[in-house]
């Protein structure tokens, strides 16, 4: 039997080669109890992928992926299974829906889009791998930009010419017709001038290194006043200063082109076509220091971060390791009936095939082949059957795993193993309002066995089944909860301001609901549900504890009756 079993063990991603079939199924056992078929199954043609990856190109090429049907009722776990594995080998995980597509030229979505939405999650996933990697770079080059906001840098001395300085000496140039008479001129006069203007280029050339000596302890003091601001930063404390950035414009304009082909293969970017026109904008923006810092770490992450290199990756890791889960196969299955809504489902299944054989599809990252992409389709089959699929799709879906429905002893599983379960939500949440939440053994029992029984009797849900009995049994303890806490609290203090310590036992009371279940019925007597004081050690703890009679009380009416199970459970 199959339990959905969310955080019970740390998401990380493990290296194919270490993982061997029985591994993979410990692994899955820690997510999703039970169905060790679907488990085996889809645990052989993961170590396949690594089988495969070890032949020759040439032999590797030929042997295509175990794809698989999983039929079951909903909430048994077939999603579930599928997800942990893509989570489990850090692989490229996409969840569609087959009825939503349609058959080329009915509305609806063209099945290459699985392809190209396949993508865009592996860059999606590659980029934050990158991001990770250059995440303490971003932050360092942002915060070294949000110091030179707050602090300018001032602005370098301009350059002195540098070489032997040249002396000149000016005469009277003579008039048009005259002769230049040397032996009138009075060359040494001239030549003391310019020997004293020598005198005083050295001076200040002296003079010079004493004021580069004295700009030396202003860069100093820059430098300290500079950490000063970076400790100041880390500390939060210039969070609400106003700093003007140059924040760029990411709004692009995108033009539709109507015409032949898919929607997503019209969708032009006017930006690539024309990137000297659509280039990127910017204007002077003035936001303050915590929330400029966000945006220039993201534009430092952006420009660390090779997308081209991304992208490559990507293409790689969703063309040798990307996992397509194909739900609601059942809802296309069928031969063409020529009639009715169901015309266009045999042509949905001809589209999926070429899709699911292997093919190359054109996106706007590039060309993706699809031969090595493992299918994992789901559905329940309650209708139809696996056979009513068209002959060249069955052949390529050569695994078929049954899984089985939900037991009582399940149902309990799911309430008390999960490290986040039902249970230890509903009890964390109510902790906030400080009121703290107990289950006695009985009152899971009680849930789990009237769960099955709404499942036997109305549609099987399976697991997603417990979230309405739970809600049902916690209606009135969450909504009157902060009311509770207010008397106990009033309680208190009213002991106190007597001198008196409130002794341990009830202090409230969780009040039985007036509201009919249906209109015009009488409300059933109901009993109400204790609020205790309890105190341990140092600290005192209001408790409510559920009990069995509480639960049946909360459910067993509606589950009695079929009409009001269907509406309310």
């Amino acid at each position: 039997m199959a339990i959905y079993l969310p955080g019970t063990a740390e998401d990380q991603s493990v290296s194919l080669e270490q993982l061997t079939p029985r591994e993979i199924v410990a692994e899955l056992d820690k997510y999703v109890i039970g169905q060790q078929a679907a488990k085996r199954a889809v645990a052989i043609a993961l170590r396949n992928r690594h089988r495969r990856q070890k032949l020759a190109p040439e032999l590797a090429d030929e042997i295509m992926p175990k794809n698989i049907i999983m039929i079951g009722a909903t909430g048994v776990g077939k999603t579930e299974i599928a997800r942990r594995l893509a989570k489990l080998t850090n692989s490229p995980f996409l969840k569609v829906e087959a009825s939503k597509f349609t058959e080329v030229g009915y509305v609806g979505r063209d099945v290459e889009s699985i392809v190209r939405d396949l993508v865009e999650t592996a860059i999606e996933m590659v980029r934050e791998e990158k991001l990770e990697e250059v995440e303490d770079k971003a932050e360092l080059n942002a915060e070294d930009r949000i110091l030179d906001l707050l602090l300018p840098q001032p602005a370098a001395p301009a350059a002195k010419p540098t070489g032997t300085p040249v002396q000149v000496i000016t005469m009277q140039v003579p008039k048009d017709g005259e002769v230049l008479d040397l032996s009138k001129l009075d060359l040494s006069k001239a030549l003391e001038a310019a020997q004293d203007k020598a005198t005083e280029g050295q001076l200040e050339e002296q003079q010079a290194p004493a004021s580069s000596a004295e700009a030396a302890p202003d860069a100093a003091s820059l430098a300290r006043t500079r950490e000063k601001l970076r400790a100041q930063f880390r500390e939060g404390k210039l969070d609400d200063r106003i700093v003007e950035i140059e924040a760029r414009e990411r709004n692009s304009p995108n033009i539709e082109i109507v015409g032949v082909g898919s929607s997503e293969e019209s969708d032009v970017n006017l930006k690539d076509i024309l990137p000297g026109l659509f280039g990127p904008r910017s204007r002077k923006k003035k936001m303050k220091v915590s929330e400029a810092f966000e945006y220039l770490i993201e534009e430092e992450e952006s420009r660390l971060i090779d997308m081209d290199q991304v992208t490559r990756t990507a293409i790689d890791r969703v063309e040798e390791s990307g996992i397509v889960f194909l739900d609601e196969i059942d809802k296309i299955a069928g031969r063409e009936g020529g009639h009715g809504p169901d015309v266009s489902r045999e042509g949905v299944q001809r589209d999926i095939l070429p899709i699911v054989e292997g093919t190359t599809v054109n996106t706007k990252y590039g060309f993706v082949s699809t031969d090595h992409i493992l299918f994992i389709a789901a559905g329940a089959f309650h209708v139809s059957k696996p056979s009513d699929l068209i002959p060249e799709l069955q052949g390529r879906f050569p695994i078929r795993v049954e899984l089985q429905s939900l037991t009582v002893e399940d149902f309990l599983r799911i309430l008390t193993e999960p490290k986040s379960s039902l249970v230890k939500q509903s009890i964390a949440l109510l902790d906030t309002e400080g009121l703290k939440l107990e289950f006695q053994p009985e009152a899971l029992e009680e849930m789990a066995s009237f769960a099955f029984r709404v499942n036997e009797t109305t549609e099987n849900i399976g697991a997603r089944r417990l979230h309405t009995i739970m809600e049902r049994v916690l209606d009135e303890i969450s909504f009157q909860a902060p009311d509770l806490v207010k008397q106990a609290q009033a309680a208190e203090r009213e002991a106190a301001d007597r001198g008196e310590q409130r002794e341990d036992g009830v202090i409230a009371q969780v009040e039985p609901s007036t509201i009919p279940v249906k209109a015009g019925e009488p409300v059933p007597e109901r009993s109400p549900l204790p609020v205790v004081l309890r105190r341990n050690g140092d600290t005192t703890e209001r408790v409510v504890e559920v009990h069995a009679d509480y639960v049946r009380q909360q459910v067993a009416s509606i589950v009695k009756n079929q009409d009001l199970s269907r509406y309310i459970l």
